[in-house]
């Protein structure tokens, strides 16, 4: 990875499900996406599927990736302590890539010899350490995220996933994704430099208004 030398454009929008995402809600939340991504600038979608068997799995994302990607959106699959194949999943559901937290280093460089025609692969759960974001950064990854709320529902420092994020963006070319687990977060993490900014879905999944209203302070950025 090489520094970064100049400042780069606006930060686009990112939507994070909540996690465990299952047949029963997928109805409701592809409704919920096509709205969202309707009301901004939104550059991805990362569904947090609940771990199953690859059939299933594969029907729900090809329920909920068609809204987000109708609206120019790239849909990524993630699947916590899933032991099935989460590329043939994504490839066969039709979606753009896949998300993995707290990969090990060997894990991301075998997704990212796996995934084929462009496909994207992303990767979190690095906040806590500048190492881990490095190792994982030089992988080939598209892109790292810092925060995005823990599967048990609690929300990482706010004022360290800012610091982690500046860091980042001022350092290296790999795109990163900065999480705002509340509203008044994303004006702060859009001055960051961090190429994205992502939504926890308390801010857009009830109300695509959490989506205009963030746009909103991104486009201050310009």
């Amino acid at each position: 990875m090489a520094e970064t030398e100049t400042a780069g454009p606006a930060p686009r929008l990112a939507l994070l499900t909540p996690y465990g995402l299952g047949a029963s809600e997928a109805e409701a939340t592809a409704h919920a996406l096509e709205a969202a991504c309707g009301a901004g600038d939104v550059a991805a979608v990362i569904l947090r599927l609940a771990a199953g068997d690859e059939r299933s799995l594969i029907n729900l994302v090809k329920q909920l990736a068609p809204p987000a990607q109708a609206g120019g959106a790239a849909v990524l699959v993630s699947i916590p302590n899933f032991d099935g194949d989460i590329v043939s999943v994504a490839a066969r559901g039709g979606a753009d890539g896949v998300h993995l937290d707290r990969a090990d280093e060997t894990a991301l460089r075998d997704l990212r010899g796996r995934l084929r025609d462009g496909r994207i692969l992303g990767t979190g759960g690095v906040l806590g350490s500048r190492d881990a974001a490095m190792v994982a950064g030089e992988t080939g990854v598209d892109y790292l995220m810092f925060g995005g709320l823990f599967p048990d529902g609690v929300a990482p420092d706010a004022d360290e996933v800012r610091e982690r994020a500046t860091w980042w963006a001022e350092i290296f070319e790999t795109p990163c994704i900065a999480v705002a687990a509340a509203a008044d977060e994303v004006a702060a993490l859009a001055a960051t430099g961090a190429e994205f900014v992502a939504l926890e879905s308390a801010l857009w999944l009830g109300d695509p208004e959490g989506v205009r209203t963030a746009q909103a302070q991104l486009d201050t950025v310009r």
